[in-house]
């Protein structure tokens, strides 16, 4: 197909991977990137993404008409894109083009961001919705969608990979390790797992948010390297005995894609344990899961001196996302099959897909 891919676009955005994806299966992949129409003004940026209204806004609608008319494709593909109003929705639909929207967060979480007002609005307009929980795909039923498809969020295999095969423990400066941004209770049990005092924790991420989070002497004993992107990112996980991965439960995660970020890179994963994780690893043979800070610091404890299991486990769980299509070539396929089928054949349940 030919595609108009609508987001921000840059070198550490998921969305970015997804486009590389389709181009991989062969589609024609026509670039819009949404970052251009944000303002360098962070006070009037965060106006315009609270309100999702103004002239930026307008001209974002307007120059997609504008490139849909020139270039004809046979989808819109909206990867988090916020900015989209329901009479440009219209408009596409009315040209021939059919429309996909692919969101990661919950709109209808009880975490509450701002900036959904106009992205509701557009949800009956669009042709399919791609979401990551059960529940969301009841919400948008509800809100009016024409389809809804789940899809689990996916590791990007020219990125996340394993090691050399000579890696060993002497290669990893990192013992319990966090990677991510300081939502829910995360910096919280990350200062209490560091004042055990058995074992390193290193974090890294956004260095205002966790500033904000941790006082300032455990920000300074445990947060390092900044924030991690493509091959620091990557090489972080290698360098890791241990790699945390928690679920977001103010955006009612099911699971989350560092964890197969971590498995695809054969780290060793440490998860927080729910069904969607259990779903896709076997425990304690391709990850391992806590509930409880107290069995996270058990796992630790565990594993930590045990270099044999944690290689063998991470290993299993490489082999797993590998064979189990938990990359975004194999997620990517399953929307554009659902849009195909939609093309020929309009009235579609709102299932998910087998992922």
């Amino acid at each position: 197909m030919k595609i108009l891919y609508a987001a921000g676009l840059s070198p550490n955005d998921s969305s970015l991977y997804r486009a590389w994806a389709l181009e991989r299966q062969g589609h024609t992949v026509i670039p819009f990137n949404a970052y251009a129409y944000e303002s360098r003004n962070p006070i009037l940026r965060k106006i315009v993404y609270r309100l999702s209204a103004g002239p930026a806004v307008d001209r974002l609608n307007r120059d997609i008409l504008n490139i849909a008319a020139t270039e004809k494709p046979d989808l819109l593909w909206a990867d988090k894109l916020l900015w989209m109003k329901p009479k440009t929705l219209q408009r596409l639909r009315a040209m021939g083009i059919a429309t996909v929207s692919y969101m990661i967060d919950n709109p209808f979480g009880p975490r509450q961001d701002p900036g959904w007002r106009l992205y509701m609005k557009a949800i009956p307009e669009y042709d399919l919705h791609v979401v990551q929980r059960d529940k969301n795909i009841l919400d948008y039923r509800a809100r009016g969608a024409r389809d809804v498809i789940k899809i689990q969020t996916a590791y990007e295999p020219t990125i996340h990979f394993p090691p050399p095969a000579d890696w060993t423990d002497a290669n990893r400066n990192r013992e319990v390790s966090f990677v991510g941004t300081p939502y829910d209770d995360r910096a919280q049990t990350l200062k209490r797992l560091s004042e055990l005092n058995e074992f390193q924790v290193v974090i890294s991420g956004n260095r205002r948010s966790w500033m904000r989070a941790l006082d300032p002497i455990t920000f300074e004993r445990l947060y390092r390297e900044g924030e991690l992107y493509l091959q620091q990112y990557r090489e972080a996980i290698w360098r890791s005995k241990i790699n945390l991965s928690f679920l977001t439960h103010s955006n009612q995660d099911e699971f989350v894609h560092k964890s197969f970020e971590i498995a695809a890179c054969s780290g060793f994963l440490l998860a927080e344990r729910s069904e969607g994780h259990l779903q896709r690893f076997v425990e304690d043979e391709e990850a391992v899961f806590f509930s409880s800070f107290e069995e996270c610091a058990d796992k630790i404890r565990r594993y930590l001196p045990d270099a044999a299991a944690r290689s063998r486990i991470a290993a299993a769980g490489q082999a797993r996302a590998q064979r189990d299509g938990y990359h975004n070539d194999h997620q990517v396929s399953l929307i554009v099959q659902r849009i195909q089928q939609k093309l020929t054949s309009p009235k579609l349940s709102s299932e998910p897909a087998k992922v």
